[in-house]
């Protein structure tokens, strides 16, 4: 599956990237839709979508992170209502990506999908048990909120950990939910490092 889809992924980028000796490239404008990346997967399920929000929100898309994290708490709220199949909000699927970064963004995903075939596999299945989607839901709410706030490379930790958590989920592999959290306890701690320095700084200016 992570072979195919990964060839998949390669071949749309092809399609889109830009040739910068072409005579045209510097007028081509090339774009693409988060809802179109999705449909390339296939399917729309939850594990997906949380891959595919996830990757978008580490690119340097404007704006992208905000709208985005709106798009993942929605996501939380299905996972943990138990919801695999999940509607993707309009506003967020119209997140697009554009240039150069329509076949970067593609073969970032292809190489994730392709690295994660090599390494991950069905195991520690209780990490990824049924009754753990609460708890996951609320692991994605929080690193969601984490992204949505205007830090200086805030958003790469806590994204990184959604996309372990989303392959996780997709390979039923319990340690990729370890390093899920991982990278959330290291965006966490990023996050109380940054309001401490920023605290001491406001209280020597006082």
């Amino acid at each position: 599956m992570a072979v195919e889809l990964a060839r998949v992924l390669r071949e749309a980028a092809a399609e889109r990237r830009i040739d910068p000796q072409a005579p045209d490239s510097g007028t081509v404008a090339v774009s693409m839709s988060l809802r179109e990346v999705v449909d390339l997967h296939g399917h729309g399920s939850g594990a997906v979508m949380l891959m595919v929000m996830s990757l978008l929100s580490v690119l340097p898309v404007a704006g992208a992170g905000t709208v985005l994290s709106f798009g993942l708490w929605m996501l939380a709220l299905a996972w943990m209502a138990g919801r695999d199949a999940v509607a993707l909000p309009r506003r967020v699927g119209a997140v697009t990506l554009r240039g150069r970064w329509v076949a970067h963004g593609l073969e970032l995903l292809a190489m994730t999908y392709e690295t994660a075939g090599r390494w991950l596999r069905p195991r520690w299945h209780a990490l990824v048990h049924p009754r753990l989607r609460l708890w996951w839901g609320l692991w994605i709410a929080l690193m969601a909120g984490i992204i949505f706030l205007p830090l200086p490379f805030g958003n790469v930790l806590p994204s990184m950990s959604l996309i372990a958590l989303s392959l996780g989920w997709m390979f039923r592999d319990g340690l990729a939910l370890l390093v899920s959290g991982a990278f959330g306890a290291g965006a966490i701690l990023y996050l109380i490092t940054l309001w401490q320095v920023v605290e001491h700084l406001l209280r020597s200016w006082i």
